[in-house]
């Protein structure tokens, strides 16, 4: 089946529903059983709700399909999702290597967690995988990937990372939040684990809290143990708004990738911008690879403004109508937030001279965003001016 017909079909069974189309919400954490056998041996596979639910079931089922995966896990949150996958596979004395683009959250946990636990962390050069193999030591166990990076969304040879974990038989991760299964699969190119803040596009609409990791073979056993051991589970009401969010995910992932593909190229032609970076733009360094390795972009992206004040920063940000101001993104809505880049990169210098601006287009008309923008960019001339 094609993928908006898996998405449309997987993961559900109105048979074993009562005829209803949605699995319903399963709030619980008691399960009763009729005897000591049954206690012992849960006919129906749960035991006790932090175990599992029909609904985690049905979820799991459905990111399987659309992964390639044969095991998936939730967790409360995606930087649970990235913790908790990276406790479960590494131990005191192990070695990781992580891009420089990591998403920031992550690059602390392995800063301050991880090496108290003595586990040692590397960070590479995202686009630099022909010096990738000479970081790895005797000891690295994973390889840790994030394509599109965040922030500047450094595109990475994954096939060609796949191929010297393989060699040299460590396993690979990827953050796979921005393109969904829709634009990436990862598992097709080899990678072992996928992780999601499905808290971003696959819920859909900035109502829930969740991470989903999806695991091919070689690292499904370890991911199993870890996830009780650790005590990672979901809610139930953020399990129910991800299967929602999932019927919808094609349609809604194509009306963001053509506003963003429409601002992206408006903002390009805008005196105020110096750069704008979003892989599917032909001007962006990484284009090619994206262009090979994805089937298609999501909404967010980042601009690099002129260098200008604070003060002409606010003017422009502080006022406009449609773009909130707020982290996190891939709701229905168009978000947008001045970053800092300071501390969060270690290898690579790539600091812009002006102002960043992550941007996230929503699913509004396009020509309104756009007029939003003017009047914002109206404002920031005034105050320069």
């Amino acid at each position: 089946m094609k993928f908006p017909t898996r998405l449309t079909h997987s993961g559900r069974d109105a048979a074993r529903q009562g005829g209803f189309v949605n699995p319903p919400a399963w709030r619980g954490s008691t399960i009763l059983f009729s005897s000591l056998a049954e206690l012992q041996n849960p006919p129906a596979g749960y035991g006790y709700g932090r175990g599992g639910s029909p609904g985690q079931t049905a979820l799991a089922d459905l990111m399987c399909d659309l992964e390639g995966g044969c095991y998936c896990k939730f967790t409360s949150c995606g930087l649970n999702a990235i913790t908790g996958t990276l406790l479960a596979l590494l131990k005191a004395g192990d070695h990781i290597l992580l891009p420089d683009c990591i998403f920031y959250p992550a690059r602390h946990f392995c800063d301050t967690v991880l090496a108290r636990l003595g586990v040692e962390s590397t960070y590479y050069d995202p686009c630099a995988t022909e010096t990738l193999a000479t970081l790895v030591r005797p000891e690295t166990r994973l390889i840790y990937t994030e394509s599109p990076g965040s922030d500047t969304f450094d595109i990475q040879d994954i096939p060609a990372i796949v191929k010297i974990a393989r060699a040299h038989d460590i396993l690979t991760i990827i953050d796979n939040t921005w393109a969904t299964p829709l634009f990436f699969r990862p598992l097709e190119h080899g990678v072992d684990i996928s992780i999601h803040a499905a808290t971003k596009y696959i819920t859909g609409h900035s109502d829930a809290l969740l991470g989903i990791v999806v695991a091919g073979e070689r690292a499904a056993g370890k991911l199993k143990a870890a996830q009780s051991a650790l005590g990672l589970c979901p809610g139930s009401e953020e399990i129910y708004s991800a299967l929602k969010g999932l019927r919808t995910l094609d349609i809604r992932m194509q009306k963001h990738q053509e506003n963003a593909l429409a601002l992206t190229s408006w903002l390009e032609t805008r005196p105020e911008v110096q750069k704008v970076l979003y892989p599917a733009l032909p001007s962006f360094e990484g284009h090619e690879l994206w262009k090979r390795d994805f089937h298609g972009a999501s909404g967010l992206f980042s601009i690099v403004l002129n260098p200008c004040s604070r003060e002409a920063l606010a003017a422009m940000v502080d006022n406009l109508d449609l773009f909130g101001i707020g982290w996190s993104w891939g709701g229905y809505e168009s978000l947008i937030v001045p970053l800092q880049t300071k501390g969060a990169r270690t290898v690579t210098d790539r600091k812009p001279d002006g102002p960043l601006l992550r941007i996230h287009a929503g699913l509004e008309d396009v020509e309104d965003l756009k007029a939003d923008l003017e009047k914002g960019f109206e404002r920031l001339n005034n105050s320069i001016s």
